[in-house]
């Protein structure tokens, strides 16, 4: 089984809340209502390097969620 990078998730007992999940190191659940990042590994590396890191995985976060609710919002109007 092939699995995405980012995966879009909600949960009903969190109705106010979408998630991105990032199945590759380093994971992490980026809560985009809230703007609220779970890492599940420890980011290790000189602080510099760790910051443009993860500026550049939610840049690549934020790409995906637009792009996907953007083709969510087309196959809507479709309907």
């Amino acid at each position: 089984m092939s699995i995405p990078k980012f995966l879009v998730a909600d949960n009903t007992d969190q109705p106010d809340s979408i998630f991105i999940i990032h199945t590759q190191f380093p994971h992490f659940a980026w809560d985009v209502n809230h703007d609220t990042v779970e890492w599940f590994d420890e980011l290790e590396g000189e602080e510099e390097e760790l910051i443009n890191e993860v500026a550049e995985l939610m840049e690549t976060a934020e790409a995906f969620y637009e792009r996907e609710m953007q083709r969510h919002e087309a196959e809507m109007e479709e309907d």
